[in-house]
């Protein structure tokens, strides 16, 4: 039983967070000779694939606040977000030059037009942009879907020179069922008691698990709620709030710990999605392809970067994780020019409304310097709750 406390864990977390060099994944490649790490983009990807090709999946996203971009922004104009800028500078500036392949999910069309651009700078690495169905009928999405993790499947095995079985595949599956099930007891465990596990210390554990192997960082989560139960915090007067709309970008560290300053615990969130995107355990018997397939269609997460049939249901979502969490209010914070976000912003607005549901609405860069505008509007929004209360 590991004796780290919650300051050492949440240390070994935020050097990790703040190494754009990616040291502890290149170490994992140079410990095995062979081995290759794929990078992804944020929201969702299958990641069991790639681990089950013995491949590190390395989650990418953006270069952070202390970052300067210079050739980023030669590739983009100025009214998008940073992410895709910051992405390639990364690349350009050698940062990622130990990652053998790419992966980007259909999160907008900014990111499809970054893996076009992906493929014409690196055309030695193995590039993807990974579609995902908009049809969730099984004869329909399932097969489409069922095809794009094939081609995935055998890319990766002809990119590692081995082939991907099935059995791997089970495997890879277990794993990843076992460290989304940690993930969302940390999650529930921050709910049940905020002031015991604060959200940037949850932050920084969840962004842990973007570089780490999943069997590492699964260990990682059960040594920090091991350690949060025996700390001593004082419990403080903070309303409850949900943030909804960091699904890609993320915001800068400071901005999360502005919030609870502020007087608002976060209690749940669409931080790196792909952590939680996958709802249920998925199976490890019989077609692993066709569980992951159907897991996507019938068990994921509803987001604005996934296409929803029944637009009469936008929003419900939320409305089911508010009352979840019994949360207080809800903060929508976006990266700026990031449309599916703000796009969806105004149907999930009304849903609130309609409910009389406390809501306020910010947006950010993954640079963001100045956080005391945000810590007062917050601030504001949080006595507001405690003056005249949520109904």
């Amino acid at each position: 039983m590991s004796t780290k406390n919650v300051k050492e864990i949440v240390e070994f977390c935020q050097a990790i967070f703040e190494d754009i060099n990616f040291t502890k994944a290149r170490e994992w490649k140079e410990a095995v000779p062979g081995r290759k790490v794929i990078g992804y983009m944020p929201v969702y990807v299958p990641r069991e694939i790639i681990h089950a090709a013995g491949m590190l999946p390395l989650g990418i996203l953006g270069g952070g606040a202390d970052m300067e971009v210079i050739h980023g922004d030669a590739y983009y104009q100025s009214y998008i977000c940073r992410i895709p800028r910051s992405t390639i500078e990364l690349a350009i500036t050698g940062r990622l030059d130990f990652v053998d392949g790419m992966m980007f999910p259909s999160i907008c069309d900014v990111i499809r037009n970054l893996s076009g651009i992906w493929q014409l700078l690196f055309k030695d690495k193995y590039v993807r942009y990974f579609d995902t169905p908009q049809n969730f009928d099984d004869n329909v999405g399932g097969i489409f879907y069922g095809n794009e993790l094939r081609e995935l499947k055998e890319g990766l095995s002809k990119l590692g020179g081995r082939e991907i079985r099935d059995a791997d595949i089970r495997r890879s599956i277990a794993i990843y069922n076992e460290n989304r099930l940690m993930v969302n007891k940390v999650y529930d465990y921050r709910s049940n008691a905020p002031w015991k596990a604060p959200s940037a210390e949850v932050y920084l554990l969840m962004r842990a698990g973007m570089v780490l192997p999943p069997e590492e960082h699964t260990r990682l989560m059960q040594e920090y709620l091991a350690a949060a139960e025996t700390e001593n915090r004082s419990r403080r007067d903070n309303c409850r709030v949900v943030l909804t709309g960091a699904f890609c970008e993320q915001p800068p560290l400071p901005l999360i710990k502005s919030l609870e300053m502020a007087g608002c615990y976060i209690v749940d969130d669409d931080f790196m999605l792909v952590n939680r995107w996958i709802l249920g355990e998925v199976s490890t018997s019989g077609d692993p392809i066709a569980n992951l397939a159907s897991a996507f269609l019938h068990h994921s997460a509803q987001t604005a970067a996934k296409y929803e049939v029944d637009m009469k249901e936008k929003g419900s979502y939320l409305l089911d994780i508010i009352r979840k969490r019994r949360a207080d209010g809800v903060i929508f914070a976006a990266p700026s020019f990031c449309d599916p976000a703000l796009l969806d912003q105004p149907m999930m607005v009304s849903r609130l409304e309609a409910l009389k549901i406390p809501y306020i609405t910010m947006q950010y860069a993954e640079n963001s310097g100045q956080m005391q505008p945000i810590r007062e509007q917050a601030g504001t929004f949080a006595d507001s709750i405690k003056l005249w209360g949520a109904p």
